[in-house]
């Protein structure tokens, strides 16, 4: 990763980024995806965002963002460090589907499938244990966490919120 200084273009780029991240429709498909998308295979994905459905369009949001986002960096449009120190959740987003990923990119011929924002993730990875060790374990655990309370929720979905019948 260089050293040098962002440049100002680079500085207003990421800008711009941040903006499309605050439109509305890209903030409901990124709510849904942090509190929903949990998956140990690409049938895994079927299920929870079938092709077609308004989870499967949440999902595609997500992933074609981060993708044209990464895509911008790994050309050099975007600085590694600045992205790095300020959007880790595309990181987050690939440690989610990249058990679909091999599936995806065998079953649609599409090698290149998500793959900036694979390299980027990696890259973030590298410089992730260089400046703050341990923070991508913790990050890790945080999301088995909530895909726990997600799966205890999904068993008995009223457990929260029942109230007692009253007694006649």
């Amino acid at each position: 990763m260089p050293d040098k200084k962002p440049t100002h273009e680079q500085g207003q780029l990421q800008l711009q980024f941040y903006d499309l991240r605050r439109e509305a429709k890209l903030r409901q498909a990124r709510d849904w995806f942090t509190q929903n998308y949990f998956v140990d295979s690409f049938e895994d994905s079927q299920r929870i965002a079938p092709f077609g459905s308004q989870e499967g369009t949440y999902l595609f949001m997500v992933l074609g963002y981060w993708e044209q986002a990464c895509a911008f960096l790994n050309h050099g449009l975007l600085h590694d460090q600045l992205f790095f120190e300020t959007s880790g959740e595309f990181f987050g987003v690939w440690d989610r589907v990249k058990p679909i990923v091999p599936k995806a990119r065998e079953m649609f011929k599409q090698k290149l499938f998500l793959s900036n924002l694979e390299k980027a993730a990696e890259r973030f990875e590298e410089w992730q244990k260089k400046v703050s060790p341990g923070s991508l374990e913790a990050m890790r655990e945080w999301t088995k966490q909530m895909r726990s309370e997600k799966a205890k929720k999904e068993v008995d979905p009223l457990r929260r919120s029942r109230t007692p019948a009253p007694h006649p």
